[in-house]
């Protein structure tokens, strides 16, 4: 074919492109990355056709790039080597894309009827995206302060900008977060940072319709706080036991980690660190009174100094050392007095009670307690007065007591015998003396006046005979108060079986019963006899 013959053609089949219908490729743009390959793809398949021509068009001029019909395929010069045509779709390949390739492909596909399928598109060659980076204005932030401003650069074509926290889109509020998109840049900026602003690395991401390219991560240190600070344990005893274990720990959420000083009633303590120990406050002299206690957290980075809430306490020392003095000689009823003091050897007591055999004491006529209810005084001593004495101190931190055995002698009280009255010979006898005594009474025996050897308390005989029969009397002595008490018991020795047996009172209840038994059969009987004798009729 002669160009002349050519050109006409070319000419002709714009004239019909006119007129034809515009469907035969897609709708565009088809995107592509320069270097590589792109196919033109049609949307119909006719083989039977004439011709088959693709041009480009720049925006300035149009160009030929390849014409296939009945007599052979012709590629233009510039595109001699790029191009491939399949000649079954009209499918167009184009390879080694450039830059310069990007603009308005037109295919006219004229058919052997004479009708022709136009259609035109536009390829946009793409550069890669590459090179994305971040750089920040700011080195390091401070939380509510400073304002960060990032930007984002990248190489490429038709780019389109996204900032992420960690997994986290970033989204502008047009406030606080504003985002500013540009041809090849975004910038991201931030006012009044926030921690949770860069909780996560802060990512670029940039595309375009065919890939994407994500930046390095870029961690900003967010400096902040203190929070509020919080003060452990939150509330304390008023009273905290003076050496224990106890101590006060101070803490608040700050980057970095912040400093803390102690306060006493808002005079700085020389002891740093975020505890305080009660054994710094026992040796700066502190603590002996119900005084406030703080905390101040400062970040060095945010210069704020934040303080925590007051806990009040005093330190006391525990009760120990207690013990009760009491009389050292012998105390008799009747005749001596008791002095008891109660003390301890450490600790301040706030309180003292007094028990006797653990149960209280009050103050009466004989027993009389100090102010302080340190001492008691009981005059006169009684019997009643022995038993254990106890004293109980007390103050907010512990309980302690001890206690005091007194012993008050007396006695004897009027003794007493126990036993047989009278016995028959040959009878076993025991006659028992007792009588209320401390110390216990020591016991003698007379026998019609006379002593005996008898020396306990327990007066015996195996069997008794007739010259047993007398009095028998009791001596009670007491060594201690010097008291002697008598009792005198008469025993008499009877002959054999003269004593009257006395019926158990079961044996009496049987005899009842049999009595009663006898007198109810007897009248039953009574009655039956008068029913059997025969009475004479009246006629």
């Amino acid at each position: 074919m002669d160009p002349l013959t050519f050109k006409s053609l070319l000419f002709l089949l714009s004239l019909l492109g006119c007129c034809a219908g515009q469907d035969i490729l897609p709708e565009g743009p088809l995107d592509a990355i320069v270097g590589r390959n792109v196919t033109f793809e049609t949307l119909i398949d006719i083989p039977d056709y004439a011709f088959i021509i693709w041009n480009f068009n720049d925006g300035s001029e149009q160009t030929h790039i390849i014409t296939v019909g009945q007599t052979g395929t012709k590629v233009n010069a510039p595109y001699e080597g790029r191009v491939s045509l399949n000649e079954t779709n009209g499918f167009l390949t184009l390879m080694s894309l450039r830059t310069e390739d990007s603009g308005d492909y037109s295919i006219n596909k004229v058919l052997t009827n004479g009708d022709t399928k136009t259609g035109e598109i536009k390829l946009r060659v793409l550069k890669p995206v590459s090179d994305v980076v971040i750089k920040s204005n700011l080195p390091e932030v401070i939380e509510h302060n400073s304002t960060l401003v990032l930007n984002c650069a990248a190489k490429g074509s038709f780019l389109t900008f996204a900032w992420r926290n960690g997994t986290t889109n970033i989204v502008g509020d047009g406030k606080r977060l504003t985002l500013k998109n540009e041809e090849m840049s975004s910038t991201l900026t931030i006012t009044g940072v926030l921690r949770s602003d860069l909780a996560g690395p802060i990512y670029c991401v940039v595309s375009n319709k065919l890939e994407e390219e994500k930046s390095a991560p870029l961690n900003l240190t967010v400096y902040y706080g203190p929070d509020e600070v919080t003060i452990s344990p939150p509330s304390t005893p008023q009273f905290i036991r003076s050496g224990s274990h106890f101590n006060l720990s101070c803490s608040a959420q700050s980057s970095p980690p912040a400093a803390f000083t102690w306060y006493h009633n808002q005079s700085v303590i020389e002891s740093s660190g975020p505890v305080l120990t009660l054994k710094v406050i026992e040796e700066l002299g502190l603590g002996k009174q119900v005084e406030e206690y703080t905390c101040r957290a400062k970040n060095d980075k945010t210069q704020r100094n934040i303080q925590s809430p007051a806990v009040s306490f005093a330190v006391m020392e525990a009760i120990s050392g207690i013990a009760i003095t009491g009389p050292t000689t012998t105390l008799i009823a009747g005749n001596s007095t008791a002095n008891l003091s109660c003390q301890a050897t450490a600790g301040i007591v706030k309180t003292r009670t007094w028990l006797k055999d653990g149960k209280p004491l009050s103050a009466s006529s004989r027993l009389v307690f100090s102010n302080n209810m340190s001492s008691l005084m009981i005059n006169v001593l009684q019997k009643e007065d022995n038993g254990e004495y106890t004293c109980v101190l007390t103050n907010p931190i512990n309980t302690d007591k001890a206690s005091y055995k007194m012993v008050v002698n007396f006695g004897p009280e009027p003794a007493m015998v126990t036993g047989e009255k009278a016995v028959e010979v040959n009878d076993p006898v025991t006659l028992t003396c007792s009588a209320l005594s401390i110390p216990p009474a020591r016991f003698t025996w007379k026998f019609n006046g006379s002593e005996t050897m008898v020396k306990t308390a327990e007066y015996t005989l195996k069997a008794a005979i007739y010259k047993n029969t007398g009095a028998y009397t009791c001596v009670a002595s007491n060594a201690v108060t010097g008291k002697t008490t008598m009792y005198t018991h008469n025993l008499s020795v009877k002959e054999e079986g003269t004593l009257d047996e006395h019926l158990s009172n079961g044996a009496i209840a049987g005899i009842v019963i049999a009595v009663l038994i006898a007198l109810g059969a007897a009248i039953a009987l009574i009655i039956y006899c008068r029913q059997k004798v025969p009475v004479e009729s009246p006629y």
